[in-house]
């Protein structure tokens, strides 16, 4: 497989070593494959750079938002004094937890 013209530019070596970063470790055959597929990613970011987009407007959100979520509906809840009644401990209408880490009490 003949790499890429790009390929001067990203060396066997340079990706040899990024792999060695990442704590990949590729055979040979696998070193050239990525230094290929590399390089040829390299060449296609360059045809991406040569394009004029002056007049292109920067995109935010490729499709319309929408509101996926449904409407919401006031529907009773518990009552307080019935929920504080069952629990372990509460004070002055609210539940008692432990002190958070760094407080004494």
């Amino acid at each position: 497989m003949t790499p890429p013209e790009s390929s001067a530019r990203l060396s066997r070596d340079v990706v040899a070593k990024v792999a060695r970063l990442a704590r990949l470790d590729l055979n040979p055959e696998e070193l050239d494959l990525m230094t290929t597929q590399l390089a040829g990613m390299l060449d296609h970011f360059s045809d991406i750079d040569k394009l004029d987009l002056a007049d292109v407007a920067p995109l935010a959100q490729p499709l319309p938002l929408k509101n996926v979520l449904r409407d919401d509906v006031v529907q009773p809840g518990l009552d307080r004094d019935e929920v504080l009644a069952v629990a372990p401990a509460a004070e002055d209408g609210r539940f008692r937890v432990p002190p958070t880490v760094g407080f004494q009490e």
